[in-house]
């Protein structure tokens, strides 16, 4: 019997859409079988449009920059836009997969994607804003899956 796991996708930033893909991916590219659970502000990697995630250098003291920047100048207006094009920028010239590409990699692996029926609903989502083949679903309809799984991952 393979392996399973689930993961709680909850930030819709650029550096926390990365680690639920990755991960996901690579245990459907192992055999595993996987489920993502996409709530609050994750629900935006289930959108068709990737283009609005975004980084932010306020409150994410962690993120190298190419000079050190005072919490203050993070703050300032257009330096999240900057930040979003200086990562999408090192992210290409590394070779690093878009967001897009891990998420087609996912869907082509079956990983199972399930959008949070009441997150959708309380957001005024409407379905055609999100892509094909996705579940949508309560916290019961992943806990099922997740109460089987070998890992469960917050992220």
């Amino acid at each position: 019997m393979s392996k399973k796991m689930a993961i709680i996708a909850t930030k819709g930033t650029l550096d926390m859409a990365y680690p639920p893909l990755i991960l996901a991916s690579t245990a459907a590219a192992l055999g595993w079988d996987v489920q993502i659970f996409f709530t609050f502000y994750g629900l935006q990697l289930l959108r068709k449009d990737l283009s609005g995630v975004a980084i932010s250098p306020l409150a994410n003291p962690a993120m190298p920059m190419p000079v050190p920047m005072p919490v203050l100048v993070s703050a300032l207006p257009g330096m999240e836009a900057m930040a979003t094009s200086m990562m999408k920028a090192k992210i290409k010239s590394k070779g690093v997969a878009s967001l897009e590409e891990l998420r087609d990699l996912c869907v082509e692996a079956e990983v199972k994607f399930i959008a949070c029926q009441m997150t959708v609903d309380l957001f005024e989502f409407k379905t055609s804003e999100f892509i094909d083949g996705i579940e949508y679903g309560g916290a019961a309809t992943f806990m099922k899956f997740a109460g089987e799984t070998d890992v469960c991952l917050f992220i």
